[in-house]
This record gives C-alpha cells, sequence and structure tokens, in this order.
C-alpha cells in the first residue's frame, strides 16, 4: 500500500468517526428534548382535568371603579325593567320574572356563566348568535317591545352586567347549574289534566284567567315567539321552582300544566327593529 492510499484510508475513517458522533450526539440531545416537557406543558399535565366551574357570582357594587356605574344600571335593568328601560318593556313583565336577583339566584334561570356560553347556535331560532343579540332577542320575544340597539347605553349596560357576574367561568365551559331542555320523563302532556293541576297550584298567584302576577297568556304575557311557550322548557321551569320556595309538582304534572298554559291565547310574536341608538357615542365606520 502506497503513502497516497493509507492517507486516503486515514481520511476517510477520521470523517466516518467525525460523522459517527455528531450522529450520535444529535439524536440523544433530539431524545432529550422530546422527554423534557416545556415549564408550561408540565404545569398543564401535573394540573389535571379543569375544575369545575363555581357558583360564586360577584356583587355588582365590588365592580372596578370604570365599570362600577354601568354594571349597576345593567343589574337595575334586569330586576326593574320597567323603571330603568320603560321604553323596552311592552308588557306586564321583567328580566327579573325569570331571573330573580338580577340573574344570581339558583331559585329562577339564572344568568351566573352567560357570557361564557355565547356565540352559540340557537336551535329555537335555527342561527348563531352573540350575547347582545340573544339580549335583543330575550326583549322581544319575552317583553314584547323594541329591543335595545347594539350601542345603546341600555344594551352595554346589560352586557357588562352579564360579563362582570361571569368573570370567573371559563369559556364555554360545562354550567353544572345549567337547566336541562327537558323533564326526563315520557309522560304525554295531558292538557285537561293540566287546567286542574293550574287551578290547584298555579292560579292564586296567577290568575284564574291567567292575569295574574305575573301574567301567563293575555296581552301582559310573554309573546308566542318566546322560548317559554315551549312545553318542554315551561315544565322545566315549572318543575324546578314553582310554586316559589316550594317546588312540589312531579314531572307529569308539569308537562300537563305546560300543555294547558301553552294553548292559551298571547300575543304575536313580530320581530321589531332595535330602538335608536341613545347616550353611547357611535362606532367608528371603516372606510
Amino acid at each position: 500500500m502506497n503513502n497516497r492510499t493509507l492517507l486516503y484510508a486515514l481520511s476517510l475513517t477520521c470523517i466516518l468517526l467525525i460523522f459517527g458522533a455528531w450522529t450520535l450526539a444529535f439524536f440523544h440531545y433530539g431524545a432529550a428534548v422530546r422527554q423534557t416537557p416545556a415549564p408550561q406543558a408540565l404545569a398543564t399535565l401535573q394540573a389535571g382535568p379543569a375544575a369545575e366551574p363555581q357558583f360564586n357570582p360577584p356583587k355588582p357594587q365590588d365592580a372596578p371603579e370604570d365599570m362600577r356605574e354601568a354594571v349597576m344600571l345593567g343589574y337595575n335593568i334586569i330586576n326593574d325593567t320597567a323603571q330603568y328601560a320603560p321604553e323596552h318593556v311592552g308588557n306586564e313583565l321583567a328580566c327579573a320574572t325569570c331571573h330573580l336577583e338580577g340573574g344570581t339566584s339558583k331559585a329562577s334561570i339564572t344568568l351566573v356563566g352567560v357570557a361564557a356560553t355565547y356565540p352559540r347556535f340557537l336551535a329555537s331560532h335555527g342561527y348563531s348568535a352573540d350575547l347582545a343579540q340573544k339580549v335583543q332577542d330575550c326583549f322581544a320575544r319575552n317583553l314584547n317591545a323594541a329591543p335595545p340597539a347594539l350601542d345603546s347605553r341600555t344594551m352595554q349596560a346589560v352586557l357588562a352586567y352579564l360579563h362582570w357576574i361571569s368573570k370567573d367561568i371559563p369559556v364555554y365551559a360545562k354550567l353544572p347549574w345549567a337547566l336541562p331542555a327537558k323533564l326526563d320523563s315520557n309522560h304525554k302532556p295531558d292538557a285537561a289534566s293540566g287546567a286542574s293541576v293550574y287551578a290547584d297550584n298555579c292560579a292564586a298567584c296567577h290568575g284564574d284567567a291567567g292575569d295574574g302576577s305575573p301574567p301567563l297568556w293575555g296581552n301582559g304575557a310573554y309573546t308566542d315567539g318566546s322560548t317559554m311557550h315551549d312545553i318542554n322548557t315551561f315544565a322545566v321551569y315549572t318543575h324546578r321552582f314553582m310554586p316559589p320556595d316550594a317546588a312540589n309538582l312531579t314531572p307529569e304534572q308539569a308537562l300537563d300544566v305546560a300543555a294547558y298554559v301553552d294553548g292559551q291565547p298571547r300575543p304575536h310574536y313580530t320581530p321589531a327593529k332595535p330602538a335608536t341608538a341613545t347616550g353611547a357615542p357611535k362606532a367608528p365606520q371603516g372606510k
């Protein structure tokens, strides 16, 4: 073997050794990186499943100073809609008719966490809506009046309040206190039996003709476009909350009385354009 061949062999050996060492180091480092989670990922893994949302709504008066006025106004609008937003009430109802204590009571349809559940698809309406659109929908369908404009002082106050009482709820979290869509019963609603249930359990407050306090049918009641104008929804509400502080109807009784009330006359829902905004600056328009 001449010197040139020997030199070539030695050079090739060195190159192979260097490449082998680099390859070994590369894969050893890569494995270490893959096996060592970043601190944030490690914390997430150690934390386990997300905690269940807690029902602990903050008081409106505890809102930060720069938004407290709006939050308090929103709270008052829900509790006494006729006084604080009279132009958006067309019957004898208020937001608090279904949402007691500003929507923070579990003895009614609570609003705690609602801001974390929108936008969402409304199966009853067939479209997706954000929170402001849902608020407008509630005014129009339940209070039978033109809803507040999106940029109105009324709307912004209601939104501020709803976001405030939902501030500790993760977005799109499953709310343990949310009402089911229907009762767990195969009972076929019987309006005739419901009339007897109504006379025995409901008429004392709501009146024999449904025009009591609050009215359940007639001109002072919610419209036929309301979510309460649905046997399943009304039955769930009645079974859970009626009579107040002493709910005692069976699922079958609740379904029967729901069928009876649902069959009574009430205002027809006609979509109304939102009222003209007042008290809020117009949003800037893009060019």
